[in-house]
């Protein structure tokens, strides 16, 4: 549990998103669904607060702002999601998506962009929908730093302007929900040394990447991602 929650937490670091992506699943095969992904919501809020305060020159206010609010809506659907509605279609049509996008962009070259924020709100209702119901608002952050074309430093300090914000929100209704329980904290308490030391590596990787590169890695990270959500759901 704490070896998958290090790696977990060395790639966020590193790209700014994808621990929940890789800590939930693994998680998942060792503690409820309903206890995994909280406590990777509680990583992602430490994760986020620390970056935010180290790297805070790097953000992109506006861009985070823009990708905040609409979240803010789509949580309680998320939320709705992880309660009632039957998971398998979701991670399906998800894995689609995100397998289809990042193999385009590769394809592509980065022929397609974003010049401003004006379809910001679209990602990040998607964002919020996906981090209520699975702490996996990851993707839809992703695919949208690629396309604004940000540095590997601006995309990761943006994300965690995003993430802090939105992670509490999203751990208040999991708390809410009743899913705020204290197994939840004793699984933190166990996973924060590794996450901090996972931290300290992440942040000195992220400053190492070219931004060609950086954004090579962040879809290759994605069609992965996307395979994996794939198998586990068929």
């Amino acid at each position: 549990m704490v070896a998958a929650i290090f790696v977990a937490t060395f790639t966020r670091s590193t790209l700014g998103f994808g621990e929940a992506l890789i800590g939930v699943p693994l998680l998942a095969l060792v503690i409820p669904i309903q206890v995994a992904a909280p406590v990777a919501v509680l990583v992602s809020i430490t994760v986020a607060a620390v970056v935010v305060v180290q790297d805070w020159r790097h953000i992109h206010l506006r861009s985070a702002a823009s990708l905040l609010l609409p979240s803010i809506f789509g949580i309680p659907l998320g939320l709705y999601v992880l309660a009632a509605a039957p998971s398998h279609w979701v991670k399906i049509g998800l894995a689609l998506f995100i397998m289809g996008f990042s193999i385009y962009s590769l394809l592509s070259h980065g022929r397609f962009a974003l010049a401003d924020d004006k379809l910001a709100w679209v990602f990040g209702f998607c964002a919020g929908v996906l981090g209520g119901a699975y702490g996996m608002n990851g993707p839809p952050l992703a695919a949208y730093g690629t396309l604004r074309g940000w540095s590997p430093q601006h995309f990761r300090a943006t994300l965690q302007a995003y993430f802090f914000p939105a992670s509490l929100l999203v751990m208040a209704g999991y708390a809410y929900s009743g899913l705020w329980v204290q197994a939840v904290n004793r699984y933190y308490l166990a996973a924060l040394p590794g996450v901090l030391l996972a931290m300290f590596l992440g942040r000195a990787a992220n400053r190492r990447l070219r931004s060609l590169t950086f954004v090579r890695v962040v879809h290759l990270g994605l069609v992965a991602i996307g395979a994996a959500l794939l198998f586990s759901a068929v």
